[in-house]
């Protein structure tokens, strides 16, 4: 028998059921996957609560990192005992074990570890996209990221230091800003205590910034606009404060022709291909040193809910993880 959250309704923590199931057989084309550990995501809040809809019961969870103990008929990539990661669903991730599809499956480097993979996987490959493909980082460049002290946070500011950016990075006090700087943030601004957009024009010389990476949402969506040099871009990439709803395009052109993108993991790594040139990129600059995941807490499965809790409540720095 094995473990497994599960959820009934939507709602706050407290719907995280645990319940005994016998692991099943993979199908065709399928591989079933011993967790050694489990990724936490704000996308898993989501799914929780009912912002992003799925069947109930549902399960939680799409990223994580563990041992293949079995494979299906026609998967001639993996076999038993390799090493594995994954970070696209299906949801059942918060488990003792996942079946999912090999195509959704990479073979880790022994040099990366469990708890780093579960803990980098998802967030490791939303930074890939984001500064490498969304909109390709170079050096020189001033960006802004939102909730820089956070998981995708501390990724981008290492990432994009290590690409010559000057990284400005939005915090909630002094502890999240000695994170984010010595994670290579160039500036940060409390959030908390300052204007962003008046903070971000002095740092500019009045000249404001190309990009802004948003993950808090309807919170943050004017000021981040307002930071924004003409024809700059807006990537919107979370929800933590709110879905943003409304928006005005006469407010893009009166910014001076801002773009603005609501991209996903799923929208850049949507062929195997894909995947695994983001996989290559994200597992070089770990092998590298260029990016370290720190993980900043640790919660036992069965706590998940606490886990969700200590999310939302922004209390959390760095990665979390669901240990086994």
């Amino acid at each position: 028998m094995a473990r497994q959250i599960q959820f009934k309704q939507t709602g706050g923590p407290d719907v995280l059921e645990v319940a005994e199931i016998k692991p099943p057989r993979p199908g065709k084309g399928e591989v079933r996957i011993a967790n050694r550990a489990i990724g936490l995501n704000f996308i898993d809040i989501y799914v929780r609560s009912g912002l992003y809809p799925a069947p109930l019961p549902s399960l939680l969870g799409t990223e994580g990192a563990g041992v293949i103990e079995a494979v299906g008929e026609g998967v001639d990539d993996f076999a038993e005992g390799d090493h594995v990661a994954y970070a696209q669903g299906p949801l059942g991730a918060y488990s003792d074990f996942i079946v999912i599809p090999a195509d959704k499956v990479i073979t880790l480097p022994r040099s990366i570890d469990f708890e780093t993979a579960a803990a980098g996987m998802l967030k490791g490959l939303t930074v890939q996209y984001l500064l490498r493909q969304t909109y390709s980082v170079g050096e020189d460049d001033t960006i802004l990221f939102h909730a820089a002290a956070g998981g995708v946070g501390s990724i981008a500011c290492q990432w994009a230091h290590a690409l010559g950016a000057h990284v400005i990075g939005t915090v909630s006090s002094g502890e999240k800003s000695d994170i984010a700087k010595n994670n290579g943030a160039w500036m940060t601004i409390d959030y908390t205590r300052e204007s962003v957009p008046e903070r971000v024009r002095e740092l500019t010389d009045g000249a404001m910034v190309p990009v802004v990476y948003d993950s808090v949402g309807k919170d943050t969506w004017t000021d981040s606009l307002s930071c924004l040099s003409k024809r700059g871009l807006m990537v919107s990439f979370g929800n933590a404060s709110g879905p943003v709803e409304g928006v005005n395009l006469v407010e893009l052109n009166k910014g001076g022709s801002l773009f603005v993108t609501r991209p996903s993991l799923g929208g850049y790594a949507d062929t195997r291909e894909r995947f695994e040139m983001m996989c290559d990129d994200f597992f070089g600059v770990l092998e590298a040193g260029d990016v370290k995941i720190n993980i900043g807490q640790r919660f036992a499965l069965e706590d998940a809910g606490k886990a969700h809790q200590a999310l939302a409540n922004r209390e959390t720095t760095g990665s979390t993880i669901l240990t086994l």
